[in-house]
């Protein structure tokens, strides 16, 4: 509830007739107070004794003989409300102070120079002994600040608004289970007897806060102009407020002035409504990216306290917006730092460009990504060699930042491969900043290559070698090695390179069997020499032996699909022997792994 207090004594004595204040005495009037487009006819005597500035104006109109005495206040802070209550506080008749009109009220008493001097108990001693009643409640201080803004200039310069942000700066940032002003979210709860009628200690019960949750002043502080906003963000601050709280009241207070970052706003008709029974004016593009441009440089350096799809929603907005570079570019680095925790949709930014050729901004993500491969810092990994089949099938990718982006950028990369403006270098130049050892397997990146070719059908030979290479044949999994070897799409050599890595995986595992059955052997020929009773033995040879046919059955399995690599192998070898082609792939990689045709090995006994 908001705090009030009541001066004066008197019952009302003031009417409105249209657009005069009259007071209702016996004596007339013999002074008219103007102030704006109200007239005030009121008497000197209860001026002059509570005011020095209407002591002096009265004084110096009286000089002019034959006039009637009328002074102009225009000026005054607060208007005709705020002279009303000066008005009446002079006539000692009762007013209400508030936390939404003692601002105004303490300004226009101090440009009347109502002081002590001239009466005790003056206006600006009871505006001052009210407003630290104010100040020491977070609602009501809160109402204070926003009447700063209508009297501003008055208000910044009797320190009103630094006393009004030191004293939310203070409370924000304190415990606010110790104190027991009004909060958002706030949950009580009241300790009383197991009946539950009678306290426990027989007094009345008293609630205390049960939980408060860190978001609590957002929406409060939300409802403040941006300087102002401003200005009690780095009070938080220099009192040591979290980065999480400080740029969580961010967030919360960009989407409700940013139509672009909420869907809940609705800025048709040139008004947003932000409160119930509260709209603003749409504001204009310029001030949007004054808005935006204040915003960011307010936001913690520290990583990972913003979330990421807000500074993505930010870079977005900036660019509708054309804010400054440096805006754009600090948004780039901070979404950089960060980039293992976007979601692919996010990341797909519309070419705003004036001159823009592609559907999406690449040139944008590659900046961003190029701010993460800059302070991302990886332990060297050496890549493996031949992979195992079954270690493709049964390892799970780390959750680490460096594969989680590379997933990323090759979930980016299916997508934009679709845009048939999409030149190779940019596709290529984007898959080749994430390093090979980021990619537990490289489905994804050849899931995006396959999508180019067939969105880019013109390209050459050449060209969709080049694309081809930023895979790695030997990481593709079993599902995605059949697919290959029947993509028309890809280069020959390509599909040979994926039958050549599949048929050594696959002699790979057959050795393995082959090991693994040995010791199988060598362990039924040890345990002979132990001893045991003849019934363990029995259970022993029994479990062996479906062992030993599980082995075999598989190992035929193997042996049949080398079989048909093989072949495959050796038509895709005639394939290219037709084409004019005598130092193919397959020749390359049988010298490199130390295979030879039959030709080369008749040669060589010749």
């Amino acid at each position: 509830m908001m705090a009030t207090m009541k001066l004066g004594s008197k019952a009302e004595a003031f009417q409105l007739e249209g657009q005069t204040w009259r007071c209702l005495t016996e004596l007339a009037s013999d002074v008219i107070i103007e102030v704006g487009e109200m007239s005030f006819n009121l008497h000197k005597f209860p001026l002059l004794n509570r005011s020095g500035l209407l002591r002096k104006m009265i004084s110096d109109f009286q000089g002019e003989d034959g006039k009637e005495c009328v002074i102009q206040l225009h000026d005054i802070p607060g208007g005709a409300k705020a002279f009303e209550l000066v008005a009446k506080f002079c006539y000692d008749i009762k007013i209400e102070l508030n936390a939404l009109n003692v601002v105004s009220l303490r300004c226009a008493a101090e440009q009347l120079r109502m002081t002590e001097d001239y009466v005790g108990g003056n206006l600006i001693m009871q505006t001052e002994s009210f407003l630290n009643e104010v100040f020491s409640n977070w609602k009501d201080s809160i109402k204070a600040l926003e009447a700063c803004e209508s009297v501003f200039p008055h208000a910044e310069e009797l320190q009103i608004v630094s006393r009004c942000i030191n004293s939310l700066a203070s409370k924000a940032c304190a415990d606010p289970n110790l104190f027991s002003w009004p909060m958002a979210g706030q949950t009580t709860t009241t300790t009383k007897s197991p009946e539950g009628n009678i306290p426990w200690n027989g007094i009345a019960p008293v609630e205390t806060p049960r939980s408060v949750i860190a978001d609590w002043w957002y929406e409060d502080v939300a409802f403040l102009n941006l300087p102002l906003f401003k200005r009690l963000i780095l009070a938080m601050e220099a009192k040591g407020m979290k980065p999480e709280n400080i740029a969580g009241a961010l967030m919360f207070y960009a989407k409700r002035f940013l139509p672009g970052l909420s869907r809940n706003l609705s800025f048709r008709d040139g008004t947003t409504r932000i409160g119930p029974g509260t709209t603003i004016s749409a504001p204009s593009e310029s001030d949007q990216r004054v808005f935006i441009e204040e915003i960011v440089d307010l936001l913690p350096l520290k990583k990972g306290v913003t979330s990421t799809k807000f500074l993505l929603g930010m870079l977005r907005t900036s660019m509708i917006l054309r804010a400054s570079s440096s805006c754009r570019e600090n948004l780039e680095r901070r979404i950089g730092a960060q980039l293992d925790e976007a979601a692919l949709e996010d990341i797909l930014i519309p070419n705003l460009g004036y001159s823009a050729e592609t559907l999406y901004d690449v040139d944008c993500f590659q900046r961003i990504l190029d701010h993460f491969m800059l302070m991302e810092q990886p332990s060297v990994v050496s890549s493996p060699g031949i992979i195992d089949e079954r270690q493709i099938l049964t390892a799970s990718p780390l959750s680490t930042p460096i594969t989680m982006v590379a997933k990323l950028v090759d979930g980016y990369l299916a997508e934009v491969a679709a845009d048939v403006n999409l030149k190779p270098p940019k596709f290529m130049s984007l898959g080749t900043l994430i390093p090979d050892y980021a990619r537990p397997l490289d489905d994804g990146i050849y899931r995006a290559i396959d999508i180019y070719l067939k969105s880019h059908p013109w390209l050459t030979e050449s060209e969709r070698e080049q694309l081809c290479r930023l895979m790695n044949c030997q990481k593709l999994s079993l599902e995605a090695c059949t697919h290959a070897a029947q993509n028309e799409r890809l280069p020959l050599r390509v599909i040979v390179q994926v039958l050549f890595f599949e048929q050594l995986r696959l002699r790979t595992s057959i050795a393995s069997w082959f090991f693994v059955s040995d010791n199988v052997d060598n362990s039924q020929g040890s345990s002979g020499h132990l001893g045991q009773d003849k019934s363990s033995n029995i259970e022993i040879q029994a479990d062996i032996s479906r062992e030993q046919e599980d082995d075999q059955h598989n190992a035929d399995d193997m042996r049949s699909r080398v079989i048909e690599l093989e072949k495959e192998c050796m038509s895709m070898k005639q394939e290219i022997e037709k084409l004019g082609k005598p130092k193919s792939s397959w020749n390359i990689f049988s010298r490199k792994y130390g295979f030879r045709s039959k030709s080369e090995s008749n040669s060589n006994s010749k």
